[in-house]
């Protein structure tokens, strides 16, 4: 007689609010199956975050708790467990006991924090403690993290300081869709899909999901001089915002639209990106290997310059600082990088070079080790 097979694997994934939380932990739930079809994933996150929409459509179920808000700096308050925080992981830790939770998943923010705060044993009962990964996208650490590193099984991080302690150095999961691109086989069926010149050197420009007005005026205004210079354009300039393009009837479309939902057939398309610098973006665009003008967020803690300066290191971008991304920077700096073939050779190899294409996969690996090793 046999005995009774063993239960799957449950991994709970704390990464909402936006997409550069959401998407890791989606790429390394994917990859959680890649290595067993029959674990157990759930996603927590808040009804407000991005992913309501993002977390279902990838076919994973979605637990919502309260958000937390979190203090600027790590404070007693914030371990008094004010009448939020404790409601959040009161219900956090009932999810946790509903799915028989094996090792928790966090990648900072909001969603993270009552995660990190209810893997621990109840104040007054007995409850066994669940282990805790923390993955780290951004150059600094943000708050949740710091919480979550100190008891954490393994910290895992994008860049080699970021501040955790212990932190191993994995980059960021980038979802397979993404680096298993192959931008040259796939590049005629991306052009024809968004009507862009099948031949002429071709601009991505985006700005998050939101759009950024500065990429917007300073590309937009650009316009005859990149047609004049044979160069194609693909702007995605935000739901919520609007562009003006005058240009000459002659030369490559310039494809205005307000949103990518095929990201992985708009770097199929481009030659190179204008775009933010954000720790995701970063990620992606190194991972298929397209040369970028990266323009940080002007405002913050510097952060976003911060994630770019790895990949601009390596000679795979640029860095252009806000105040400076003007029409006159278009014209005096990415056109003659569109119309240089060389030099977008060099720099797409660099920027491969740069990127971590195996992260989701060796994310996985470390989380079912651990999982595994708190079963047994």
């Amino acid at each position: 007689m046999t005995g009774a097979r063993p239960r799957p694997v449950s991994v709970v994934l704390a990464g909402g609010g936006t997409a550069g939380h959401i998407e890791p932990a989606l790429a390394v739930a994917d990859s959680l199956r890649d290595l067993d079809v029959d674990v157990r994933i759930t996603a927590l996150g808040t009804e407000r975050g991005l992913e309501t929409t993002l977390v279902p459509q990838r076919g994973y179920p979605l637990e919502l708790i309260p958000p937390v808000p979190m203090p600027r700096k790590l404070t007693r308050q914030l371990f008094g467990l004010p009448a939020r925080v404790r409601q959040s992981v009161k219900q956090t830790r009932a999810v946790l006991d509903r799915v028989e939770a094996d090792v928790i998943v966090g990648f900072g923010g909001y969603v993270s924090l009552p995660a990190y705060l209810a893997a621990g044993p109840g104040i007054l009962r007995r409850r066994r403690r669940i282990p805790i990964v923390v993955h780290e996208a951004n150059a600094t650490a943000g708050l949740a993290n710091k919480v979550g590193a100190r008891r954490a099984a393994r910290v895992l991080t994008a860049f080699p300081d970021s501040g955790l302690p212990n932190g191993e150095q994995v980059g960021i999961p980038v979802r397979a869709a993404i680096t298993s691109l192959d931008r040259k086989a796939l590049r005629a069926e991306a052009r024809d899909h968004f009507g862009l010149d099948p031949d002429a050197p071709t601009l991505l420009v985006f700005g998050g999901s939101q759009g950024a007005r500065s990429l917007n005026e300073a590309v937009s205004a650009a316009a005859g001089e990149l047609a004049k210079a044979g160069i194609g354009v693909l702007h995605a300039h935000g739901p919520k915002n609007t562009i003006t393009v005058s240009r000459a009837n002659d030369g490559p479309a310039y494809m205005a639209v307000p949103y990518l939902s095929r990201m992985d057939l708009a770097y199929a398309a481009a030659d190179a990106v204008v775009c933010r610098s954000g720790a995701m973006t970063v990620a992606e665009v190194s991972a298929v290997g397209l040369p970028a003008v990266y323009v940080p967020l002007p405002h913050g803690n510097g952060e976003q310059e911060l994630n770019a300066k790895p990949v601009v290191a390596a000679g795979g971008g640029i860095i252009a600082h806000d105040s400076e991304l003007t029409r006159d920077y278009i014209i005096d700096h990415v056109i003659p990088l569109l119309t240089n073939p060389g030099r977008l050779t060099e720099m797409s190899a660099a920027a491969a070079g740069a990127g971590h294409r195996s992260a989701a996969a060796e994310v996985a690996k470390i989380v079912m080790d651990v999982a595994r090793g708190n079963i047994a």
